[in-house]
């Protein structure tokens, strides 16, 4: 059997062994349940439509034009509605209507069930302070539709040496529900190889194995075997968690950018896991019992958790944040970080492409190295063996 026909027969077999495992299905299942949870939990917090109900009477009729433009000045949703008084407060007790307002455009008076709300408030403040203006105008002769045509005019012009870098609130869910799982598939895929290695080692399966394959067609066999598995497990949960936010109208992205979001997922999926999965496995080789691999497997794991910690603290308030940018650029902690900023959309192409190729380089380098300590340590059992005694043998 060729090299390439032989890793996969051991991927095929790990491949079948995973997707067996009952713990495998209820981790995706229950992973799959949270996010269309959090999906379904986001919809109904958000309660009702997101614009507020107003009512007119009579009297106030004349200010719905400056109600509404007020309101578009400072970016507040409003729908307005003429009723009768009587009418209108009962709808307001109803809660039909999240404010009345009564009295006429000099003396403006709001009906309320039990609170203002602080956007309709700075809009009736604007509101009656523009009425009040227009009085006083019309007082001392002037024409308030000049005044107003005026004020509305002046501008302040502004000039940004550098342009600004934010993320609406559907990117930034968006950037960390691809941190949480690019962070829980590398962390969940990366120790499966760790125990998988030292489960073969200690039941000495291995020295069988060995007898026919070569240490790193084991390796490979394992790391592609059980990749191929996360990807499939990954996707599904990507595409359950998207498909119910959108259903839920949770999400209203283009199709465009959640796609790209998905896309880049898998890509950092990938390579992050080619990348940790080795290291995982090379120092899962250095222990014989399942109780030492935690130990064994700290160093690699507090990588992931510094490059997803900073991804999950710094860049939902400062997308935008130098660290971040540079930290995502280099190999260690672009699988956790670069996915989160491209899902932001704030990282210029060279930025993406440096961080790509870093991975591209640094992958085969971590594959042989981890390839020379897995075969110098994997057959040794017995007391832990140190990480340079595995490297210096031959």
């Amino acid at each position: 059997m060729t090299s390439l026909g032989t890793v996969r027969l051991i991927a095929n077999r790990e491949i079948t062994t995973r997707l067996r495992s009952k713990a495998f299905r209820i981790a995706t299942l229950v992973s799959v349940l949270i996010l269309v949870g959090i999906a379904v939990a986001t919809k109904l917090a958000g309660g009702g439509p997101s614009y507020q109900d107003v009512g007119l009477t009579p009297g106030t009729a004349p200010l719905t034009a400056a109600l509404t433009s007020t309101a578009q000045a400072i970016h507040v949703d409003i729908h307005t509605r003429d009723v009768a008084e009587e009418a209108g407060r009962q709808q307001v007790a109803d809660g039909k209507l999240d404010a009345l307002l009564v009295g006429a455009p000099g003396s403006i008076r709001v009906v309320v069930k039990t609170t203002l709300g602080d956007d309709l408030r700075s809009v009736l403040q604007l509101v009656a302070q523009r009425a009040a203006l227009d009085q006083q105008v019309t007082a001392l002769g002037g024409d308030p539709a000049k005044v107003a045509t005026a004020i509305s005019a002046a501008a302040v012009t502004v000039t940004a040496l550098e342009p600004p870098k934010k993320a609406n609130s559907e990117q930034l869910a968006i950037g960390i529900l691809t941190s949480i799982l690019i962070y829980m598939a590398l962390l969940l895929n990366g120790q499966a190889v760790a125990q998988g290695v030292v489960e073969e080692k200690t039941s000495r399966v291995v020295e069988i194995l060995l007898g026919t394959v070569r240490p790193w067609q084991l390796m490979i066999g394992k790391v592609l075997g059980l990749g191929t598995v996360g990807l499939v497990q990954v996707s599904a949960i990507a595409l359950s968690g998207v498909a119910a936010a959108v259903a839920t109208g949770v999400l209203h992205l283009h199709s465009i950018s959640t796609v790209s979001a998905i896309v880049w997922l898998i890509v950092w999926f990938l390579l992050g896991y080619a990348a940790y999965s080795l290291a995982f496995a090379a120092v899962a080789s250095l222990v014989s019992r399942q109780e030492e691999v935690a130990a064994a497997t700290t160093p690699v794991l507090m990588l992931l958790v510094v490059g997803y910690v900073i991804g999950i603290s710094i860049l939902p308030s400062n997308p935008g944040s130098p660290i971040a940018a540079v930290l995502s650029m280099i190999p260690i902690f672009a699988p956790t970080l670069m996915p989160v900023r491209l899902a932001l959309g704030v990282v210029p192409a060279w930025q993406a492409v440096v961080s790509l190729a870093g991975m591209i380089v640094v992958i085969p380098v971590l594959l042989w190295v981890a390839a020379r300590i897995y075969r110098n340590a994997v057959l040794r059992s017995g007391a832990r063996v140190r990480l340079r005694d595995a490297w210096r043998s031959s």
